[in-house]
């Protein structure tokens, strides 16, 4: 479908044979159209029936630079503690264009802020790879950007990201903006504009197939 990704990362998913992040509601369809085939619902490939035939499939498309594969293959060396590894993963990731690349800035990002693999740098390098993300559309990392404006007293500057953030959908950037309504840093008809927005963003990402989708889901748990 051409209807905008949801943020949270439990209402879509990618397959290892091509890598192309697919909404639940689609995976849902193609569930329920073909009952007795495992395959993806965007390139029809059929699903590795192991957990090492997945590992096999997303490695060809590591070997090809494929942004999503490489993001994938870094989380899986972060969690083996492989951070080196990592690190070449989510590089090459960010060398690309679009959501793919500003995710993986932003994983550079937590990587500088933590001392994964890299000298830790929470001031210069972290904040220029959550810039790098934030620009290319990425609604954590321009929250994350609200909060250290917050945190270094940049009030004014803070608020600015957090209501780009709310209108990209993002949820808690909401309650930051309450709060600095209280504060007075938020005017009532800059809220209430942005609380439109905020709605505006998630309701584009909601079909009637995606709700059918979330209720199985949920209920398979």
């Amino acid at each position: 479908c051409m209807v905008p990704m949801p943020l949270h990362p439990k209402q879509y998913m990618s397959h290892a044979c091509c890598s192309k992040i697919v909404c639940n509601g689609c995976i849902y369809a193609m569930e329920r159209e073909n009952t007795k085939k495992r395959e993806c619902p965007f390139c029809r490939e059929a699903l590795a029936d192991t957990a090492g035939g997945t590992d096999k499939q997303r490695m060809k498309r590591v070997e090809t630079n494929d942004p999503v594969a490489l993001i994938i293959e870094g989380f899986k060396n972060c969690e083996k503690g492989d951070y080196t590894e990592a690190f070449g993963h989510y590089t090459k990731a960010a060398k690309g264009d679009g959501l793919e690349a500003a995710e993986a800035h932003f994983k550079l990002s937590s990587m500088y802020r933590k001392g994964h693999g890299v000298e830790k740098d929470e001031q210069k390098m972290n904040i220029h790879h959550l810039e790098v993300a934030a620009i290319g559309g990425h609604a954590i990392a321009r929250l994350s950007l609200g909060t250290h404006e917050l945190k270094n007293g940049n009030k004014e500057r803070a608020v600015k990201h957090l209501i780009i953030a709310a209108t990209q959908g993002e949820d808690h950037s909401i309650k930051a903006l309450m709060n600095a309504f209280k504060e007075g840093l938020v005017s009532k008809e800059v809220l209430a504009a942005t609380l439109r927005a905020h709605q505006a963003a998630i309701d584009a990402t909601k079909t009637p197939q995606r709700d059918e989708a979330a209720k199985y889901f949920t209920m398979i748990e």
